[in-house]
């Protein structure tokens, strides 16, 4: 399973507080270096969106000229907007060993939960895991890196482990949709149907439109020989949502609801 918000991540907000480079000679100066490191900062991190290649060039002649931890995360947004998801990750994961001490273990974690966003968009899973582990170890209470660190799994195939972090996630923040449509994808993969039903129900209670539920929820019933009502989940996906991913998968398996021996396309959480 994919989280439907994780692409989102291309588009990196600020992670560090601008500091100046140097330590200002007075408290008037300090401020003013403050907003000028800010305003840099945030023309940056625009640029590296927007632009990434100009934007990764900006970043690197700043930190030359003394930008510091704010010019390498710039670069690290640029890397990850151009693609280069594998440079992102590595670039990401050093800038959380060698981040100054003034930006504390939050900044720490930040940066290694994006590392790992970084990895799982290379196709590296594994190296995802162990930055979100990292990032756990300093920010413990973070519902987003429980989850996050569940997808690494998931795609992993580490099935299991991704339910106990999604067991935490719901802990955290009892309840929470995607939290529950997640899960019951993982359960479906460990064969516990009963387990993956629940989910959905909780799930579709909160969020009756939720589309990556609703796909989920045709997936169990097709997989019970339910198939009017995988039609009927399915069809509902389009009707809320006809340009989400999950409605590209609802038409595929709808294409081939009825072709003898076929199982459900990749869903919510794939086959």
């Amino acid at each position: 399973m994919r989280r439907s918000g994780l692409p989102a991540t291309l588009a990196v907000v600020a992670l560090l507080a601008a500091l100046p480079a140097r330590p200002p000679a007075a408290a008037g100066a300090e401020s003013a270096d403050r907003r000028e490191a800010a305003q840099t900062y945030a023309r940056c991190l625009a640029l590296a969106r927007d632009r990434p290649a100009k934007g990764l060039e900006r970043a690197r002649t700043w930190h030359d000229t003394g930008g510091g931890d704010p010019a390498r995360h710039c670069a690290g947004v640029a890397l990850m907007r151009l693609g280069r998801y594998t440079e992102a990750g590595r670039h990401l994961a050093d800038l959380a060993k060698t981040l100054s001490a003034d930006r504390g273990a939050g900044m720490r974690a930040s940066a290694l939960a994006q590392a790992g966003q970084a990895w799982v968009l290379a196709g590296k899973p594994a190296r995802a895991e162990a930055a979100y582990s990292q990032a756990l170890k300093l920010h413990g209470e973070d519902v987003e890196l429980w989850i996050d660190r569940a997808l690494a799994r998931f795609e992993m195939a580490d099935y299991w482990r991704a339910i106990d972090d999604l067991n935490r996630a719901n802990e955290l923040a009892p309840g929470r949709a995607d939290v529950l449509v997640f899960r019951a994808s993982a359960y479906r993969h460990v064969d516990a149907p009963t387990m993956a039903r629940s989910d959905i129900e909780q799930a579709l209670k909160r969020d009756p439109d939720n589309p990556e539920g609703l796909l989920e929820k045709g997936i169990l019933r097709r997989l019970a020989g339910d198939k009017k009502g995988a039609r009927e989940a399915w069809l509902r996906v389009i009707r809320v949502a006809p340009e989400s991913s999950a409605a590209e998968s609802a038409r595929a398996n709808l294409a081939r609801l009825d072709m003898a021996g076929a199982r459900p396309m990749k869903g919510a959480g794939g086959t």
